[in-house]
């Protein structure tokens, strides 16, 4: 699946020039926000549970370690595909919300060009 694009068009002197500018960073989080507490859980009181996310990023030991870095929750799979569909040259990563700081965690990972997007990941 393909993010969404914005086209910018310009019209000068009867001339059309466009130029497709990429979806913002938050566009890339492909879940809602809005019903995780600031502990990073959700649901009742009785049933709060942590949100796991899945992306994927080049199979890169350098991006790897920036990554893991950047979330300190995130399992590393080479092997694994995931529901996103990880492919080859590519590593899936696991993370998830009950930790300090987790918004602004996949703010910055959202925000990363080598992240095209991060989905819920529902253990089945």
């Amino acid at each position: 699946m393909s993010l969404p694009r914005v086209l910018l068009c310009l019209f000068t002197a009867g001339l059309v020039a466009c130029v497709q500018a990429p979806a913002s960073s938050s566009a890339k989080i492909r879940f809602p926000l809005d019903g995780i507490r600031e502990d990073g859980l959700s649901g009742p009181p009785d049933g709060l549970v942590a949100i796991a996310y899945e992306f994927c990023i080049p199979a890169d030991p350098q991006v790897m370690a920036e990554i893991q870095r950047l979330d300190p929750s995130v399992q590393v799979s080479l092997v694994s595909h995931g529901r996103i569909g990880r492919r080859d040259g590519q590593a899936l990563c696991l993370g998830q919300t009950h930790q300090p700081g987790w918004r602004q965690i996949l703010e910055r990972l959202a925000a990363r060009s080598d992240i095209a997007e991060i989905r819920r990941c529902d253990f089945e």
